[in-house]
């Protein structure tokens, strides 16, 4: 594992080190920045290491303004969204990254959504079919009705329709 997190650090070095990036301070622009494509695809996948809970994107503070026209800088300078992504989290950690990776544990967090909504799906599911089962097997039989019922049954039906026949 300690062997693993070391490559991890070689590799931030190698491509920090090759975009000109380890051991720079963040660049201060000195008028408003223009947004470039790359920057803003890599300010979208962070989270603001000055306004806890809140995207880097909508942090209102100055430190992360100045954060974010510093990775628009870069971007302008060459850097690609993935490597600004890798400076910011070898600079600020991992807890920083607001979307999570498709392997490893982060792949856990994009299936578990999926899974438990087909989950809740298909048992709402059974249990419509067994209240629906239910109801069909609980009726009661109803037995024919006989000659006697069937004659008191229709004068009674006969007096309702005279009775509610209008008079003109």
């Amino acid at each position: 594992m300690d062997r693993r997190r070391t490559n991890w650090f070689t590799l931030i070095f190698l491509l920090s080190s090759a975009l000109g990036l380890h051991g720079q301070e963040l660049p201060v622009p000195d008028q408003p920045v223009q947004a470039h494509p790359e920057g803003d695809a890599a300010i979208d996948r962070l989270l603001s290491p000055y306004c806890p809970g809140l995207m880097l994107e909508v942090c209102p503070s100055p430190q992360a303004k100045l954060l974010r026209d510093s990775l628009q800088v870069m971007a302008h300078n060459g850097a690609t969204a993935d490597s600004l992504v890798s400076w910011m989290l070898g600079m600020y950690g991992e807890k920083y990254r607001a979307v999570p990776r498709i392997w490893g544990s982060g792949l856990f967090a994009w299936l578990m959504p999926p899974v438990i909504l087909l989950g809740g799906f298909l048992l709402v599911v059974l249990v419509l079919k067994r209240f629906r089962g239910r109801q069909v097997d609980s009726a009661p039989a109803l037995d024919p009705l006989s000659t006697e019922d069937e004659s008191l049954l229709a004068s009674a039906l006969q007096e309702l329709k005279v009775g509610e026949e209008m008079p003109f």
